[in-house]
């Protein structure tokens, strides 16, 4: 038989194409793809720039794909896309630009830079401090980031939007640029860049074709990294929160309650339509091996195994049918060349639904450490448990919590900081009261935050402008703070309660969005733990407040319907009650009743309440809301009025001075300041209203002893306020008579309005502690010097106007010049009066003996009445003098005020040199008194005295 020449064989497979595919794919394609697979690197020369065929762009595909499947860092696989994009398009070089947020402000920063087809990875790996940051409204990089699609930059100097700041520090020219972002869905991961054609003025449509096919590439290999990382930052989350639920759950008792308290609250996180718990009897175990068992009967026949194992577990399989096909192994190379294909779709799926697991995980965490932590009460405790458990999934070297004084709310305090030292030796330290220029506070970084209530992401710290970290080592080890993420903690109420700061990323990068998920989820719980001690706060409150409010029941009562009648006579007139009448009916009753202002002389600094009884005094107070003009302007109901009054007067007890006609008197020193002293001025009518509220209610339900006694004695009162005991006690039972509706003047006034009143009167009842005027002091002279500045009182009127602190510093001082006005009267009710305060001290002084068994002050000794001018001119001198002679500098229509603590200053003082006089004189009458005793005893005034008792022989 003759031998068939390859032209002949050429020839018929030419003439028979279709017999020719199906033989090349019967004997050879297989072999080809599986050499291409096998194959360690891409068999193509990329030494030299040139057009490739399309077995070698095969290889560089297949050689992407091996890359993919053994690497396991994002970088290097995008290095090596990059790579070989250079050699594809003919760029000069190629940069990758990673899009990130931080603080709320996208940019895109330098991830690999100036990758070229020969480049090293690590040459061009670009770190963290070496970074170049482009806002998205800058450069190329940027405009490409926000318009989301390709960009080919022809010649640099014509487009808009290039930036040459990279090029001025670089010194290198860019020409041409090609541009496209990688995507992840709708959102922008990074944005990858290729500079100057080599072979040509730019790049071309080809080029851009080119691009966008192999970004396939970079956009899977960024998505398959992503999701890794997604998943184990939601692995910690998910962690943390376990190990911290862990040990909340180690304080529960009753498991069927805490079964039903965690699945209810992440119900909405199972996803699922029903779900049921079985509870096991623990005393009989039982030891459910079925696969296992069958398996290990037949080791040899695998057709027989499975068909036993199956069978054996048909019932959990839950499906109708299913069936096993078993391989033929001599098709095994081809199968497990194609695999990687396989392995690398179901790497993206696994990483996905691990990730979507770990999220659904955390959340189910979350919310059941919430319910959780309702039952914890130590926050110190707390906190430490929590953040010590979890150290080890933080991926920080230290981090701090400072914890806020919320005491105080307009200042940001940290009453003490906890340090938690994770690098080298692990150390916990409490610093309790940190002074300001403490390390963990010095930089204003946790002030900012608590201020704020941010999440703020310092990338690098020595770096920072706005916050002044420390740039030495803090101790000897050289630790040094790097980057920090700080954030508030927040309690239920949404109050900040508390910041966080972590330092240093283990890693060394700075900390990214999935860090301050992770941290802020820690942060949630920490402010969870706060409820428990918020709730036994809130117990020992009610406990205290029910004790309060039931000694309150048994002195105090509303204004009832037959006491109204005394002043709205409703019935006499109109044969009603006031409630059934127009407010233009109640406005003609109350003419008639209330005193008129001129006669009565309530608007007079000399005015006395000798005269008046004390319904009258409520009638007196009434009128003075009519004289300020408040009444019709916010709308105060009148019978409202009426009853507010009433029960002011009812509320103060019946003691020796501090009862409802001192009270009265210090609301009519008030209107008396802002009426004639002038005072009005620099205040609006709604904060008129409310300070002259203030003042009729500054001392209700006083108990006729002062704040000292109440902490001696342990009344619930000091228990409950923590400081200025008897102010905030009469401010709150104030603050309660208006919460009543029908005593609520304040009910037609807007939130705001409301708001600003009840504000007022908080500051103003406040102020009446002494402890606290002591301290304003220099504020209010400082404000008064700065007063004489001014040439025309109107320009110091819009001035004082404009800021609230300087009005609530001079109201404060109108409410100790208030307080203490029975000082100014005229001598002969200054007399009086001072006889009344005394007496209720003395009372004091005896419950102080009796009690306590404690001996009082000689203000309270009822023992030394006698000095009584000589206390009276200390207290004039070293208490009351400056306020109403500053007052008097301040508004000159006060010195009658300050004319009267003068004169009553010289009444007192010519009645201690009296009381002093005859003290001398009682010492010389007994000294005289003596030495005749010793002269008539025979004794001159040097012998010594002979003793009666026994004699020397």
């Amino acid at each position: 038989m003759n031998e068939v020449t390859a032209e002949e064989v050429e020839k018929f497979l030419d003439s028979n194409i279709g017999f020719a595919k199906q033989y090349c794919n019967l004997r050879y394609r297989a072999k080809v793809i599986s050499d291409l697979l096998g194959a360690k690197e891409a068999a193509v020369d990329f030494s030299n720039y040139h057009s490739l065929n399309s077995v070698e762009e095969s290889e560089i595909i297949f050689d992407l794909l091996r890359d993919f499947q053994e690497n396991l860092q994002a970088e290097k696989g995008i290095f090596n896309i990059m790579k070989k994009l250079c050699f594809l398009l003919q760029a000069d070089c190629m940069s990758l630009f990673m899009y990130r947020t931080r603080n709320g402000i996208a940019e895109l920063a330098t991830r690999l830079f100036n990758v070229c087809k020969d480049a090293v990875f690590e040459d061009c790996l670009v770190m963290p401090e070496g970074e170049i940051v482009f806002p998205l409204d800058m450069g190329v990089v940027g405009h490409v980031a926000h318009a989301k699609k390709i960009v080919n930059v022809p010649n640099t100097k014509e487009d808009e939007h290039f930036c040459d700041f990279v090029d001025n520090l670089t010194e290198y020219e860019t020409k041409s640029i090609l541009a496209s972002p990688i995507m992840n869905g709708k959102d922008v991961v990074a944005v990858i860049m290729a500079v100057n054609k080599v072979d040509g003025p730019h790049f071309t449509k080809r080029d851009e074709e080119i691009l966008l096919k192999y970004l396939n590439f970079a956009n899977l290999v960024m998505k398959v990294f992503h999701l890794s990382y997604l998943h184990n930052c939601e692995t910690r989350r998910g962690q943390i929160l376990l190990w911290s639920g862990s040990k909340v759950f180690e304080e529960l008792t009753d498991i069927e309650r805490q079964f039903h308290k965690v699945l209810y609250t992440v119900r909405a996180f199972l996803n699922c339509d029903r779900y049921s718990v079985g509870l096991l009897d623990m005393t009989k175990q039982k030891i459910l091996l079925w696969s296992g068992s069958k398996v290990f009967e037949e080791l040899t026949d695998i057709e027989r195994q499975f068909h036993k194992v199956l069978y054996t577990v048909r019932a959990f399989l839950n499906c109708d049918r299913y069936s096993v096909g078993l391989l033929d192994m001599t098709k095994q190379k081809i199968l497990l060349k194609y695999l990687n294909f396989a392995n690398l779709v179901m790497k993206v799926f696994h990483l996905s639904y691990l990730h979507n697991c770990e999220t659904r995980r955390g959340q189910i965490l979350l919310w059941s450490g919430s319910k959780v932590f309702e039952e914890l009460t130590d926050i110190e405790r707390q906190f430490h448990k929590v953040l010590y458990t979890v150290r080890a999934f933080l991926n920080c070297d230290r981090y701090s919590v400072g914890l806020l004084d919320m005491t105080k709310q307009k200042e940001i305090n940290f009453y003490k900081v906890i340090d938690y030292i994770l690098h080298g030796k692990e150390d916990i330290k409490v610093i309790p009261n940190p002074p300001p220029d403490h390390w963990a506070l010095v930089s204003g970084l946790p002030t900012y935050v608590a201020q704020h209530g941010l999440i703020c992401n310092i990338m690098n710290a020595p770096a920072e402008d706005f916050f002044a970290f420390q740039r030495e080592p803090l101790d000897e080890s050289g630790w040094m703070i790097r980057n920090v993420l700080s954030m508030p903690i927040v309690n239920k109420k949404e109050e900040i309660v508390g910041v966080a700061t972590f330092y240093n990323r283990k890693d060394g990068k700075p900390f990214d969005e999935m860090d301050e998920t992770l941290m802020e989820s820690l942060t949630q719980f920490l402010g969870w733990s706060l409820l428990n001690s918020d709730t036994y706060e809130s117990m020992n409150r009610l406990e205290n407040r029910k004790d309060i409010f039931q000694d309150i029941v048994k002195y105090h009562v509303k204004c009832d319907n037959e006491e109204i009648q005394k002043i709205l006579k409703t019935r006499e007139v109109y044969g009603k009650e006031p409630w059934d009448c127009e407010e233009e009916e109640l406005s003609e009753i109350l003419r008639q009743e209330l005193p008129d202002a001129e006669q009565y002389e309530i608007n007079k600094f000399h005015f006395s309440d000798l005269p008046l009884t004390e319904l009258e005094l409520v009638k007196c107070g009434i009128q003075m809301y009519y004289e300020l003009k408040v009444v019709d302007k916010f709308h105060i109901p009148q019978e409202a009025l009426v009853r507010f009054m009433y029960s002011l007067s009812k509320g103060y007890r019946k003691i020796t001075y501090h009862n409802w006609r001192h009270g009265f008197n210090v609301g009519q020193t008030m209107f008396s300041l802002l009426v004639t002293g002038k005072l009005k001025r620099y205040f609006t009518d709604l904060e008129a209203l409310a300070m002259v509220t203030a003042a009729f209610c500054h001392d209700i339900d006083h108990r006729g002893t002062n704040n000292l006694y109440q902490m001696k004695s342990q009344n619930p009162l000091a228990k409950l306020h923590g400081s200025s005991i008897l102010e905030r006690h009469h401010l709150e039972f104030g603050k309660t008579l208006l919460r009543d509706e029908n005593l609520n003047i304040f009910r037609n006034l807007s939130r705001r309005q409301h708001e600003h009143a009840i504000h007022m009167m908080d500051i103003a009842i406040i102020a009446t502690d002494l402890a606290l005027y002591f301290k304003k002091r220099a504020m209010f002279q400082k404000i008064v010097d700065q007063s004489k500045t001014y040439e025309s009182p109107e320009e110091w009127t819009q001035y004082m106007m404009l800021e609230q602190t300087r009005k609530e510093i001079v109201m404060a001082m109108m409410m100790t010049a208030c307080d203490l006005s029975a000082i100014t009267k005229p001598w002969e009710v200054q007399s009086k009066v001072a006889l009344l305060v005394a007496a209720e001290f003395w009372e004091q002084g005896d419950l102080e003996r009796t009690v306590l068994q404690q001996n009082p002050i000689p203000m309270m000794d009822r023992n030394k009445a006698d000095e009584l001018p000589k206390l009276q001119v200390g207290f004039i001198d070293f208490v009351c003098t400056f306020v109403y002679k500053e007052f008097s500098r301040f508004h000159e229509e006060t010195t009658p005020m300050l004319d009267g603590i003068t004169n009553n200053r010289k009444e007192w003082k010519a009645l201690a040199d009296e009381y002093d006089a005859k003290v001398k004189a009682l010492e010389e009458e007994k000294q005289q008194e003596q030495a005749t005793k010793q002269a008539a005893s025979g004794n001159e005034p040097g012998d010594t005295p002979t003793s009666r008792s026994c004699c020397i022989q």
